[in-house]
C-alpha cells in the first residue's frame, strides 16, 4: 500500500520553478531514498509533505487519504537545519519533542531515556545541550525524532558528522524500523547507504523525477551487459559472449560482456557445457553513485 503519494505536485518560488508535476509514491514499511543534487527540489518536496509550505498544484496523500493536518502527528521529521534548545537538558528537550507528538510527559520522558540507551548516550541525559559534541547532538536529535515511533519518518542527511561506528548504529535503527513495519524516507547524498538500506529510490534533478524504482531495478537498468565470473582455469569462448573473456584478477576473476540479446543465465549454461569450472557467477551492477552522476550529467547536457 502507498503510505505517501505525490500526485502532479508543482511548486514555484516567484518565477523560479522548483518542482515540475512530480508523481510517485512511497510504500508502507520501506526505506525510501530521496536523491538528487543540491537544488534538485528535495527539501521543497519534504516541506510540502510536512505542510510547512503549500504546493502551487497537485495533491499529497497520506495513509490512503487526502492529507489532513492531524496526519502530521503520525509523521516524524529530522530537517537538514538542525536545532536544539542549548540551555535545556537533553532529557527535557527530548521529553518536549515527544509531548509535541501527543505523548504524556511521563511516557515521553521514559522513552527519551530508552532512546538515549539505544544511541549509546545514557550518560548525557542530564547534560545541557550546549555541552554535547556535534556527533552527540546529531544522535540526540535522531533519538528525539524516533522516540514517538512515527509511522512515517523523514530524515534529511541523518548521518552527517557521524563516524563509521555511529553511522552503522543509525543504519541499524532504520533497519529495525523497517522490520517493525515503519516507513522511512531517507534524503541523502551517501550512495553507499542507499545501496545498503533503501528498497526504492526517486532521483530528482531540477525539480523533475529522473529515476524511480527499486534499487535493484535501477542498478540493472543503468548497468552494462556484463558479468563477473570466478572460475578455475581459462574460460572458454562461447557464442553468448561478445568477445573473449578478460581476466580482471589473478585469483581467477573474469569479466565477460554479453552479446546483444543474450541473458546471463544462457551464458552460464553455455560456459558450464563448455567445461568451465565456475565457483561464482554474478551480473555486474552499476553502483548508485555512478548512476547518480550519469543521470545528472545527461540531464544537464
Amino acid at each position: 500500500m502507498a503510505i505517501v503519494a505525490f500526485d502532479r505536485v508543482a511548486k514555484s518560488y516567484g518565477a523560479t520553478p522548483a518542482l515540475h508535476d512530480l508523481s510517485f509514491d512511497v510504500g508502507a514499511g520501506e526505506i525510501f531514498g530521496l536523491l538528487g543534487p543540491n537544488g534538485a527540489g528535495k527539501s521543497t518536496l519534504i516541506r510540502i509533505l510536512m505542510d510547512i509550505i503549500r504546493p502551487n498544484a497537485g495533491d499529497v496523500r497520506l495513509f490512503g487519504e487526502h492529507r489532513r493536518r492531524d496526519h502530521l502527528d503520525r509523521l516524524g521529521y529530522l530537517p537538514e537545519e538542525r536545532g536544539l534548545y542549548t540551555k535545556l537538558t537533553v532529557v527535557d528537550v527530548m521529553t518536549y519533542f515527544g509531548a509535541l507528538k501527543g505523548l504524556t510527559r511521563a511516557d515521553a520522558r521514559g522513552r527519551a531515556l530508552v532512546w538515549l540507551e539505544k544511541v549509546e548516550l545514557p550518560q548525557v541525559a542530564t547534560w545541557k545541550i550546549e555541552r554535547l559534541s556535534k556527533g552527540m547532538g546529531q544522535k540526540v536529535q535522531i533519538a528525539a525524532t524516533l522516540l514517538s515511533d512515527p509511522e512515517v519518518c523523514v530524515l534529511d542527511e541523518p548521518t552527517t558528522g557521524l563516524d563509521p561506528v555511529n553511522v552503522r548504529l543509525v543504519q541499524d535503527l532504520l533497519l529495525e524500523r523497517r522490520a517493525a513495519g515503519r516507513t522511512t524516507i531517507l534524503s541523502t547524498h551517501q550512495m553507499n547507504q542507499v545501496e545498503t538500506l533503501c528498497d526504492r529510490v526517486a532521483l530528482l534533478d531540477k525539480g523533475r523525477l529522473m529515476v524511480y524504482g527499486t534499487v535493484d531495478e535501477v542498478r540493472r537498468r543503468y548497468s552494462q551487459p556484463e558479468v563477473l565470473v570466478h572460475a578455475r582455469g581459462v574460460l572458454p569462448d562461447v557464442a553468448q559472449a561478445a568477445a573473449p573473456a578478460k581476466i580482471v584478477a589473478e585469483n581467477g576473476s573474469w569479466r565477460v560482456t554479453l552479446r546483444d540479446g543474450s541473458e546471463p543465465s544462457a551464458l552460464l549454461r553455455a560456459l558450464v557445457a563448455a567445461g568451465a569450472e565456475i565457483d561464482r557467477f554474478e551480473p555486474m551492477l552499476a553502483p548508485m553513485e555512478e548512476i547518480f552522476l550519469r543521470v545528472v550529467k545527461e540531464g544537464r547536457s
